[in-house]
This record gives structure tokens, sequence and C-alpha cells, in this order.
């Protein structure tokens, strides 16, 4: 159990529970292989069954640890900070992008949406899932649509997704990870008879990077 005076800073945003931050190589959807440094924020009840950081999941496992430190680290290496999760609209975002920007970095968020949204951001990418749908303020700001495709059923809910999103959001489907040889010929064949669809692969992990 947390402390009450915590768990009133992470209530209001100014601490949070950091499982993980490294630096690397952007490997999904618009910004695909450009550098950034990734703060993975705990805690998430989307359950995705194929979630590839489940780890995640649970708040209580990583400390709550202050903004102030997390900007700090995040400035010594990249212009552009990406924050993940887990799910970080969770938590109140508003402090840490304050902070982020104030410190001239360009903060990107990858979100499923479930939650509405905080803080303040250069680029929203929103990966909707089935289970807890995103809410309309994220479907309204967000840059990119990345769909995740496990099944040919995805496409379906891919394009109902799509007519959800603002008009300006860039859509991208995204193999998932262990169906990749199965679901990649499917996708590149729906892009190529449906072109306002482009296709996001996770390079990373081709290149064996974080």
């Amino acid at each position: 159990m947390l402390s009450k005076e915590i768990q009133l800073e992470v209530n209001k945003g100014a601490m949070l529970p950091l499982m993980e931050e490294f630096y690397t190589i952007q490997g999904e959807g618009f910004h695909t292989g450009t550098a950034a440094y990734f703060i993975r924020i705990g805690g998430c009840d989307v359950g995705c069954h194929w979630c590839d950081v489940k780890e995640s999941w649970n708040a209580e496992l990583h400390p709550p640890t202050g903004i102030d430190v997390i900007v700090s680290n995040a400035s010594k290496y990249s212009e552009t900070v990406v924050v993940t999760g887990g799910e970080p609209l969770m938590w109140d975002m508003s402090l840490l992008t304050q902070k982020l920007k104030q410190n001239g970095r360009k903060v990107h968020i990858e979100t499923s949406g479930a939650y509405p949204l905080t803080g303040t951001w250069d680029w929203i990418c929103l990966s909707p899932k089935k289970n807890k749908l995103p809410t309309q303020t994220v479907y309204d700001n967000a840059h990119e649509l990345k769909v995740i495709i496990y099944n040919k059923h995805d496409f379906i809910f891919a394009e109902e997704q799509a007519e959800k999103v603002n008009d300006n959001a860039i859509l991208f489907l995204q193999p998932e990870w262990s169906k990749k040889e199965e679901m990649t010929p499917l996708i590149v064949d729906y892009v190529m008879k449906n072109p306002k669809w482009r296709v996001s692969l996770q390079t990373h992990k081709y290149l064996n990077i974080p």
C-alpha cells in the first residue's frame, strides 16, 4: 500500500508508476526508424491476450517515481519522448507533458484510448482494442490510428475504428507478432485494395532492439 502522501502525488500525476525507460529506435507506425526515448508507465486494465508487456499491467509492481526524475532522464537522451504502457491514460498526464515540453521535448503517446485524454501531445498514436473501446476525446485528437491484425475479423474492426477517428488521422494496419507470417500477406493485399491504409511492422523486433 502506498502512503496517503504518495497516493495523492500519484493521483495528480506528480508521481507515476514507472516500469522502465530506455533510448531506442521507434519500431512502429508513422515515426518508424526515428530515435526516441521511451517512458513505459505501469498499469493497464484493457487486457489484450497477445500483449507483449503483460508485466506492465499491475501498477503496484512499479514504484511511483517523481516526474522531475523522469523528465531529467529523458532530456539527457532525445528530443522526442514517447510515453507508453501499460495504458498511460489511466493516469493524469498533464504535469508530465507540461514539464517535458518546458524542457523542449516533442512528446508522443501510444494509447488504447480507453481513458479520456489528458496532457498536451505533439503526436497521439491510437491503437484501439475491442474489449475496451476508445473515448471520444482520443478519437477526436489522434494523429495516427494503428490497428493490430490478429485474425481476419480484425479488418472489420479496423474499418469500424477508421469511421470513428478524426479525418486527419493516418491509418495503419499492423500484424500481431505471433501471427505475422499468416497476417502480413493479408495486410499487404488489403492495403493494395484499400490504399487509405498503410502497413506498419514491428521493425524493432526484426532489428532485435527494445
